[in-house]
């Protein structure tokens, strides 16, 4: 299944991703930097920075990690809505690829799939409009990530 985050609120795209991914389905996640998240920018940007200051300090290489690209960010956010600590959420969790814009060529050699013939889904009912809201490039671009 290939869907198509434009436009699309990162928590609700995710948890449908998640329950698509513990079904046993392979998911192909394309224009991850166009999906959005809902709130005011200040509001965002102050959260996301807030988890950089969340380290193990015996050891910084034991993460938690925060990722700045936005296909890792949106892919993390998927994480979340895994039981990705459990066999079942580990492997429903390497069903899920993200891809920030559409590589046609990266998903046909690695997915098989003809992205010229496959029909890309988009959530209509998780579309919503949102006064206050930003995109996850903007996001990733505001805690220092380089695109």
């Amino acid at each position: 299944m290939v869907i198509d985050a434009e436009g699309q609120v990162v928590g609700r795209l995710s948890s449908f991703i998640a329950k698509r991914a513990l079904l046993g389905e392979e998911v192909v996640v394309v224009n991850a930097g166009k999906a959005i998240v809902s709130g005011k920018k200040e509001f965002i940007i102050r959260s996301e920075l807030d988890k950089f200051h969340r380290r193990n300090k015996a050891s910084p290489l034991r993460g938690p990690f925060h990722y700045k690209q936005p296909d890792r960010f949106v892919r993390k956010k998927i994480r979340g809505m895994l039981p990705y600590k459990m066999t079942r959420g580990r492997e429903a969790f390497d069903r899920v690829m993200v891809y920030s814009g559409i590589p046609k060529d990266e998903i046909m050699k690695k997915h098989n799939i003809d992205l010229d013939k496959e029909k890309i889904h988009s959530l209509d009912k998780a579309n919503a409009i949102h006064n206050n809201h930003m995109t996850v490039e903007e996001i990733c671009k505001a805690i220092g990530g380089r695109l």
